[in-house]
């Protein structure tokens, strides 16, 4: 099958390629992503990847767009719901470019990270699929998770220590910070 990756960043990209190549897929990478802050983040994150698919001879789509206003202001009402609203963004766009391409359908490296919320992105991508007539491709990439960290080590790519939201930097980081001011 023509499969377009919803890409968030290299290191979430080597179990589902490697899943989705021992499948006989054909895989084309797309890099979508206002979520990811700031800005210097987002450029960090994309040369990764582009450099990692060179290495891999993954051809990726690259959205010239940093929707970071609209990304805010979807999200920014929504609170702990917030995610829900970033996948339809993220995966709207994947779906749309999918869909003009002519692939068969598209999935997101969303489903190999432990720290997102699986039932969601289904249900997201079923939805936005079904609105713009290209099949969401589900399958759980989680059991891979080592072995993506492991390899993404090796390769010494760049990992980010949060999603790329900034919601998701204030969580993990404050955290952080309000343990080292315990008294």
């Amino acid at each position: 099958m023509r499969l377009l990756l919803h890409t968030c960043c290299a290191p979430c990209t080597i179990y589902p390629l490697k899943v989705l190549r021992e499948q006989n897929h054909q895989v084309t990478g797309y890099f979508y992503n206002p979520n990811i802050q700031p800005y210097r983040e987002f450029a960090k994150r994309k040369a990764t990847l582009e450099e990692y698919a060179q290495k891999t001879d993954l051809k990726v789509l690259f959205n010239p767009s940093y929707d970071l206003e609209e990304f805010l202001s979807q999200t920014r009402p929504w609170g702990p719901d917030r995610c829900r609203t970033c996948y339809r963004m993220r995966l709207t766009a994947a779906a749309q470019e999918a869909r003009a391409q002519s692939f068969e359908a598209f999935t997101t490296t969303l489903l190999y990270s432990r720290f997102q919320k699986h039932d969601w992105i289904r249900d997201v991508g079923e939805e936005v699929g079904s609105r713009y007539e290209i099949p969401f491709y589900y399958q759980d990439f989680r059991a891979g998770w080592n072995e993506g960290v492991k390899e993404s080590k090796v390769l010494g790519l760049y990992r980010q220590p949060y999603c790329g939201c900034i919601f998701s930097e204030k969580e993990r980081f404050q955290k952080v910070l309000e343990w080292h001011l315990k008294p």
